[in-house]
């Protein structure tokens, strides 16, 4: 069996809790690929800048959830700190 593609970010490769989630979860997967490549960099952004792994988990579950609601972009996000000088400021 081949591994399905998985489309990445601009600036962030697809961490391998996210690739596993999307290869289990074809609707997710199929919603992901969809997404522009500065989308897909903004959530792979806001599920991998937190510390703690409880946070992570919720973060990937919440992007699931809301990918399949038909979301494109993490709702209240500042955008991604890596790409964005101006969105540094809100990451200490």
């Amino acid at each position: 069996m081949t591994k399905p593609e998985i489309a990445t970010g601009v600036v962030h490769e697809v961490p391998a809790d996210l690739e596993e989630v999307l290869i289990s979860h074809s609707k997710v997967l199929e919603k992901w690929n969809n997404l522009t490549p500065l989308a897909r960099n903004e959530w792979i952004c806001w599920m991998t800048i937190v510390k703690k792994s409880e946070t992570r988990a919720a973060h990937l579950g919440r992007l699931c959830e809301d990918l399949l609601k038909g979301k494109k972009r993490p709702c209240c996000w500042p955008g991604c700190p890596h790409r964005r000088e101006s969105a540094k400021k809100w990451f200490k």
